[in-house]
């Protein structure tokens, strides 16, 4: 901010015409990203960080390396990540292109899921009194179906885990596909297609999302509706026993040939709104259901976490950006692919990427 300070006061000294000025001014204001403070190190080699945090505050982020799986644990809110686990391995594990293990936390375990290129989905749990990893049921009752790779897991408040994938059974079309844990997350409930496009379809290679409130769970995903792949938000409000019809999110569309491959992200905060973050032919938007969406920069590759003061990030070219909208400024954190972002119990949001096949972190 005192950058943007120092070069309002050098251009009034110089710049005569008020008309100019005003002009001169509001570029500089709308138009300048801050550098991140410069606190940036490497936890280990690996792709596709995601992040978790407890209830505790305890914060981790798993990423995959070749076929490992691994857990970077922080006790300090990302100061430090002194605790590194191998939580298990995949053969041919689905690394890249938001492919990768998946994370979430209860209040008394974490979850991770990651896919093989046979369409199996595996789990593994980590039990966080006793500080261990353990390999669980695998999440599709139908085997070889989740050839795509891509999908999402959530949490409850009462160690419940939900997951939605791209799933193929059946007519080898791609489906949204929905299953939750029983037995304390130690095995799966009967799978179930959740929404199959009337185009036969969904978007073939794009991320689906999903979150959990209470009773209510809600999946994003990419839809393929007669050449348009849009965004779309599918609703339950009794945990996933039954979905309302697909809403479509923002009001422009995108006719595409062609697959983007990117999924984008939502959350749902304590009145039970749902925000979204998404891209459409390049533009990152930030969306509530039923709202106008709001254009938040370039990019692809975004996604979103704090419900109640959202935090944006996304991937412009090589230059990674976060938006904390609680007090609105945009920051480049540097160069990178895939980040993630989560805001530690000090108020300090920690952002976690990969660069050169090393997982990078910093708190802002």
């Amino acid at each position: 901010m005192n950058n943007i300070f120092r070069k309002v006061q050098f251009l009034s000294a110089h710049v005569k015409s008020s008309s100019i000025m005003i002009i001169v001014l509001l570029f500089v204001v709308l138009n300048i990203s801050f550098k991140a403070p410069s606190s940036i190190f490497t936890i280990a080699t690996g792709h596709q960080p995601q992040i978790s945090m407890d209830k505790l505050g305890v914060i981790r982020i798993i990423y995959g390396d070749s076929d490992k799986i691994y857990c970077a644990t922080s006790l300090d809110n990302g100061a430090t990540f002194p605790d590194i686990q191998k939580i298990g391995e995949i053969k041919d594990m689905h690394l890249g292109n938001s492919r990768g293990p998946q994370v979430a936390s209860s209040i008394n375990y974490t979850l991770v899921s990651a896919m093989d290129k046979k369409g199996a989905i595996h789990t593994f749990q980590l039990a966080h009194q006793s500080g261990k990893w353990t390999k669980v049921a695998f999440a599709n009752d139908v085997s070889g179906t989740a050839l795509e790779g891509l999908m999402g897991i959530a949490s409850d408040n009462y160690d419940n885990f939900y997951a939605v994938w791209l799933d193929l059974r059946d007519d080898k079309n791609n489906k949204i596909c929905f299953s939750k844990t029983t037995n304390q997350g130690k095995s799966w409930s009967e799978n179930k297609i959740v929404y199959k496009s009337p185009y036969n379809t969904v978007c073939e290679c794009c991320k689906p999302s999903i979150v959990v409130s209470q009773s209510k769970v809600f999946i994003m995903f990419r839809n393929l509706l007669n050449g348009s792949r849009d965004l779309h938000l599918l609703q339950s409000d009794d945990l996933g026993i039954k979905f309302n019809k697909p809403v479509k999110l923002g009001n422009g569309t995108w006719k595409l040939n062609g697959c983007p491959m990117d999924g984008g992200g939502l959350v749902v905060n304590s009145n039970n709104e749902v925000e979204t973050i998404w891209q459409r032919e390049g533009l990152v938007y930030f969306s509530k259901l039923n709202e106008e969406e709001t254009q938040i920069g370039l990019g692809r590759n975004c996604s979103i976490s704090d419900a109640e003061k959202p935090i944006l990030s996304w991937q412009d070219g090589k230059k990674l950006k976060v938006k904390d909208t609680n007090h609105n400024d945009v920051f480049e954190i540097g160069e990178g692919s895939s980040i993630k972002t989560i805001r530690a119990t000090d108020n300090k949001v920690l952002c976690a990427w990969e660069k050169e096949g090393k997982i990078f972190v910093n708190r802002l």
